[in-house]
């Protein structure tokens, strides 16, 4: 390769820089956010020497946005470079700490053209393995909001209406639950919540889909709501109430958002060449399924071995050592999304398999704390994973615990 193109990334506009492979710059520019500003750079790539059948590979700060999209096209390999990394970079060029645009471009491109080897392009991951991860993205990103929501909820009922936090702290998804935000949502004040009688709970209880224990649950919430309890003065609890209905308008809607992302993200999914393979592992479903695939992608040349998935998704450890000191932790520097998926993978495993439950308690019995040991787990099942889908083999208990499985043949 003989030229190479660094992208400085903006919002409005974004800076090139086009070098050869002796790091002289032979061309610079900046270009729109738009077709047009997009076309200009194809142009210029292709006074360069660009063509289909030898692209010239850029380097740029992010790995998403139209940009990305029309690069993407043949077989044109993409290095979305960490800023964190290029700030390192900019440091080889000088110690004034001078800063710019184009000449963040300029250091973009002589990454790739010094340490292309350093770096990993984008994956050819498929159109379908793409449309997933934006679905399983969004869907997880409407899970955080709901539950933010929901804790600011929680945070305004403790200061007026203390009652509606006990009536549902047992229950599952507290107050997210469809008959707790259908209740709330008629009485958002004590005195509203003392003056619902026994049938109208049970009416709403039953629209908002509850099918068993209504009339048990709606007696207990009758009795609860009419004990005597602490109160705000009669104005700032209706000012009160009103705050918590508005919180309550966006919390309704979050939840809606969820509903609808997940059902879309089930269905992708289970379109998907992976899915059978991924389904058929202890604790996976489609949500968290698709989760990891959203972040692992279908490009099966992406991880050349499982350590390298493992270290991308935070569950292999990291040494640092120094002379005599070593030290073996966690990585704080991860796949995010992909970590949290293998938390709640990990977790749902235990009751879902023997195998996986005995590696659980033999970490937990060797001193692990929980958290600790759930990575262990993550660890492994991500190993079994990557073994199953380079083989296009479903996972098999016996092969992935053997010692389990052996006493409990035993």
């Amino acid at each position: 390769m003989d030229v190479f193109c660094g992208i400085d990334w903006a919002e409005g506009h974004h800076d090139v820089a086009i070098i050869d492979h002796t790091g002289k710059q032979l061309a610079k520019c900046r270009i729109n956010d738009d077709l047009d500003g997009y076309e200009v750079l194809l142009d210029l790539l292709a006074e360069h020497g660009d063509t289909a059948e030898a692209p010239i590979p850029i380097a740029i700060e992010t790995s998403r946005g139209l940009l990305v999209a029309t690069l993407r096209t043949g077989t044109r390999q993409i290095f979305a470079v960490n800023p964190m990394a290029a700030s390192r970079y900019r440091d080889r060029h000088g110690v004034s700490r001078k800063k710019s645009d184009p000449g963040d471009a300029l250091v973009l491109a002589n990454i790739i053209r010094t340490d292309m080897h350093m770096h990993r392009p984008l994956p050819t991951d498929s159109d379908l393995a793409q449309a997933i991860a934006v679905l399983a993205r969004a869907h997880q990103d409407a899970v955080w909001n709901r539950q933010q929501i929901a804790s600011q909820l929680r945070s305004v009922l403790r200061e007026y209406y203390p009652a509606a936090l006990h009536a549902w702290r047992e229950k599952a998804g507290t107050l997210t639950r469809p008959d707790a935000r259908k209740i709330l949502g008629a009485a958002p004040t004590p005195t509203l919540a003392a003056l619902l009688p026994t049938w109208k709970l049970r009416l709403m209880m039953t629209n908002a889909g509850r099918k068993r224990g209504i009339t048990e649950d709606a007696e207990w919430l009758h009795t609860l709501f009419r004990q005597p309890a602490a109160r705000q003065l009669p104005s700032v609890e209706e000012a009160m109430g009103i705050q918590a209905k508005a919180l309550l308008t966006q919390l309704n809607a979050a939840c809606k958002a969820v509903d609808e992302l997940a059902k879309a993200v089930e269905r992708t999914f289970r379109t998907h060449p992976d899915a059978p393979i991924m389904l058929s592992f202890p604790g996976v479903g489609a949500q968290v399924g698709a989760r990891i695939l959203a972040e692992i992608g279908d490009d099966r040349t992406r991880f050349a071995t499982a350590g390298g998935l493992k270290a991308y998704a935070g569950a292999a450890p990291i040494t640092r050592a120094s002379g005599k000191r070593k030290y073996v932790g966690r990585r704080f520097v991860k796949n995010n999304r992909l970590n949290h998926a293998g938390y709640l993978w990990a977790f749902a495993t235990l009751t879902h398999s023997k195998g996986a439950n005995a590696h659980y308690r033999r970490r937990r019995e060797a001193g692990d704390w929980h958290a600790q040991a759930l990575r262990h787990l993550f660890n492994r099942m991500l190993g079994q994973l990557h073994h199953c889908l380079q083989n296009r083999i479903a996972f098999d208990e016996s092969i992935a615990f053997p010692t389990a499985c052996a006493g409990q043949a035993v």
